[in-house]
């Protein structure tokens, strides 16, 4: 079973700009994982806003019985949430390698428009490729 299920990037606003899916069981489909995004970005903000803790950046991870859903914003406001198995390691950091393959691949990309969704495929080839590495680190441990 992969330690992965899904990746999403959201953008500022709101809307769903990236998604796979890595698992094998439970596919979504286009307008469930719209629905999940949207639903993420709207709890992102409330928790931003009822924190009692000054300059709260949001939720970072959310733990549930079936899976864990890790959170990463950049400055720019755009998240990348990953859910995984419950009690996978090391999220935040792949989500900060793929944040960076972000802004190699994708915003670095003449024909990318800013907010619009993701079709680029060297950021698709070095997701593949940093997500089965991971993988790989997680079998290991």
């Amino acid at each position: 079973m992969a330690a992965i299920y899904s990746l999403y990037i959201i953008n500022k606003s709101g809307g769903l700009i990236f998604y796979k899916d890595y698992g094998s069981a439970g596919r979504m489909d286009t307008n469930d994982s719209l629905r999940v995004a949207s639903l993420w970005h709207s709890m992102h903000a409330i928790s931003q806003q009822l924190s009692p803790v000054a300059g709260c950046s949001g939720i970072e991870l959310l733990e549930a019985d079936t899976f864990d859903l890790h959170c990463f914003q950049s400055l720019t406001g755009t998240k990348f949430f990953v859910v995984c198995e419950p009690g996978t390691q090391h999220m935040e950091a792949l989500l900060k390698v793929i944040y960076e393959l972000y802004t190699d691949y994708v915003l670095k990309n003449p024909f990318y428009e800013i907010e619009m969704p993701i079709r680029c495929e060297l950021f698709d080839i070095n997701l593949s490729l940093t997500v089965q590495k991971e993988r790989v680190a997680l079998l290991g441990r």
